[in-house]
């Protein structure tokens, strides 16, 4: 005992020794032996850390998006989509486009605490960068659009933000030749209407697919065949991220929720920031499902691009993402469970704390900046041939 003592102490000094889940037999691995485990396939990885009834969705590398059979793609109507996206005619003001809150040189998001639309009238709630909305369900943080097609008109029609009405836009744009002729070309018709309008956006947003990053040309290297490109592949993960990705498929539990190549399990949670019955209420996902049990719980964002997307949260109140840590190694925020009170919000049980020290913290940290590649330009390459 007094040996393995000694030698743990020896290795803690030269700083190669990292914490490892129990199921290894091994409470401690060093670096070398940690990016040994996490260079064989994916399905050969330390086993997750998961809550009780959690599915393990493995992380891995985007696919590529489906296409609905009722809005096929096509490059006339990606084309169509994006001079649409990028109109400010859609709003009321004329002034107003859905990329002034999806501006792709911010991580097609528009890096405000929340947004401000129609006469500078600010919303409630954060803009979510939209890169591989393709595969997202149930748009918006509450939910509420069921397919891409309805989210893209809802912005338009909604008084804070865009100001307009369908029928006025259907209007507008039908006074416009140059649209008249494109809707033409991509729909076989020249009646422009609200429907083929959500098409057209919807399309191109499909094809925002982010570019590769660190930890996607690490994946991409386990099954390289040429020896030295599968070494350099490798080395895209720091040692510091791969012990990340440890703690966060491990100990810091971050697998319950953001798992799979998206890193979200397109589900709602109540982390604790609802602020029921105070200023900044917002109580989330209730708003759609009238389920006192939805209080307070939102979307789980993906994490795909996470470091170009601040400030971060719902409401837009977190900068930095030591505060963002803090809270998920705390367990979540708690609130005060009111018996008498059926709205009274529940921090989701998926939480625990985790005794997460600060070496480990920052390995986190740097695994978000591993996940998170230059934002897209536009169209994936795929979609251009």
């Amino acid at each position: 005992m007094n040996k393995l003592i000694s030698r743990f102490l020896v290795t803690c000094s030269l700083g190669i020794v990292l914490p490892l889940s129990a199921q290894t037999g091994n409470p401690f691995i060093s670096k070398e032996q940690l990016r040994q485990l996490y260079s064989k396939p994916i399905n050969q990885w330390p086993k997750p850390q998961l809550r009780e009834g959690i599915e393990h969705r493995p992380l891995g590398l985007v696919p590529k998006p489906v296409f609905p059979a009722d809005n096929p793609f096509s490059v006339e109507k990606m084309r169509l989509g994006e001079k649409l996206f990028n109109d400010p005619k859609l709003s009321r003001s004329g002034q107003i486009a859905c990329a002034s809150c999806h501006d792709r040189d911010l991580g097609w998001g528009d890096g405000r605490q929340v947004s401000f639309g129609h006469n500078r009238r600010t919303g409630v709630r954060n803009s979510p960068a939209i890169e591989n909305v393709a595969f997202r369900k149930q748009l918006f943080w509450d939910g509420r659009a069921p397919t891409l097609e309805a989210q893209a008109l809802m912005p338009i029609q909604d008084t804070v933000e865009m100001n307009f009405t369908l029928p006025e836009l259907e209007v507008r744009l039908n006074d416009i030749k140059e649209y008249q002729r494109a809707f033409k070309s991509v729909f076989g018709q020249e009646k422009i209407t609200a429907t083929l309008i959500g098409q057209a956006i919807a399309t191109f947003e499909r094809t925002l697919i982010s570019r590769s990053s660190n930890f996607d040309r690490f994946l991409n290297g386990i099954s390289e065949q040429s020896p030295q490109r599968k070494k350099f592949m490798l080395a895209s993960m720091s040692d510091q991220a791969l012990h990340g990705l440890h703690l966060f498929r491990t100990k810091a539990g971050c697998l319950n929720c953001h798992n799979g190549a998206t890193f979200s399990d397109e589900k709602f949670h109540n982390i604790g920031l609802t602020y029921y019955k105070r200023k900044y209420q917002d109580l989330g996902r209730y708003t759609v499902t009238k389920d006192p049990a939805d209080v307070g719980k939102f979307k789980t964002p993906s994490l795909r691009g996470v470091m170009n997307n601040k400030p971060w949260m719902h409401n837009g109140f977190f900068a930095g993402m030591d505060g963002i840590m803090n809270i998920y190694n705390a367990g979540g925020i708690p609130q005060r469970d009111d018996k008498d009170d059926p709205m009274s919000p529940k921090t989701s049980h998926l939480l625990k704390p985790l005794n997460l020290n600060a070496e480990e913290l920052k390995a986190l940290e740097e695994f978000m900046h591993a996940i998170t590649a230059s934002p897209s330009r536009g169209p994936h390459y795929q979609f251009l041939r």
